[in-house]
């Protein structure tokens, strides 16, 4: 092969390779991470038992970060996984009036799929850190992922679509309440199930992931 020639076919296969580059190149940077929300913009609302008081009305946001698309067959763990937990006006009230004003613990919740599988049927050891809350108003309380959190691997299904998770229908705190007369804390377990409504409340997290 004269000079010419080789030279034409190593332009040829550095074209080929580059091509293959890009392409490759472009299905990566295409599975960028995205903030997947449940109760939003309305917030679910759960029914949660409390020390000294009835079962309350408590208003649940959640959240967590995974791809957008997700090669079939292959798995990956959300982070940042949270949300909050809105007690109203009211129900404060009702707590201090049993003497009650801080809060601290941990949350378990319950993770479904609508397709492909999950490790672990529920993200555990989510933490709410201890505050003392100011007087009147509603309490927000927030959940979040830490280092000693365990959330659910998920492994998307063998062919391409769509897959969506959604929040279980029962929610766990391991809780502990400050107790304002003596400054001490009590430990108790919450327990709380999703609201029955009609039409049902959408515990989907949003959008639902592409399964490439």
């Amino acid at each position: 092969m004269s000079r010419l020639g080789k030279l034409s076919a190593s332009m040829a296969t550095t074209g080929v390779i580059m091509g293959a580059v890009a392409v490759l190149t472009a299905g990566v940077a295409s599975a960028a991470t995205i903030t997947y929300k449940a109760g939003n913009p309305t917030p679910l609302t759960y029914q949660c038992t409390f020390p000294a008081i009835s079962a309350q009305p408590v208003a649940v946001n959640a959240h967590l970060d995974a791809p957008d698309t997700i090669p079939h067959g292959t798995t990956v763990t959300p982070s940042n996984v949270g949300g909050t937990a809105t007690i109203s006006a009211g129900v404060h009230a009702l707590l201090t009036s049993v003497g009650y004003d801080g809060i601290r613990g941990t949350a378990t919740v319950p993770v479904t799929a609508s397709a492909g599988t999950l490790s672990q049927p529920a993200a555990t050891g989510l933490n709410i850190p201890q505050t003392i809350y100011p007087t009147g108003g509603p309490i927000t309380v927030v959940i979040s992922q830490v280092a000693t959190s365990s959330v659910p691997n998920y492994t998307a299904p063998a062919a391409a679509g769509s897959a969506t998770l959604a929040l279980g229908g029962s929610l766990t705190a391991n809780l502990e309440f400050h107790k304002t007369s003596n400054n001490s804390w009590t430990p108790y377990t919450m327990n709380c199930t999703l609201k029955v409504t009609n039409p049902a409340q959408n515990t989907s997290f949003s959008p639902a992931a592409i399964i490439s």
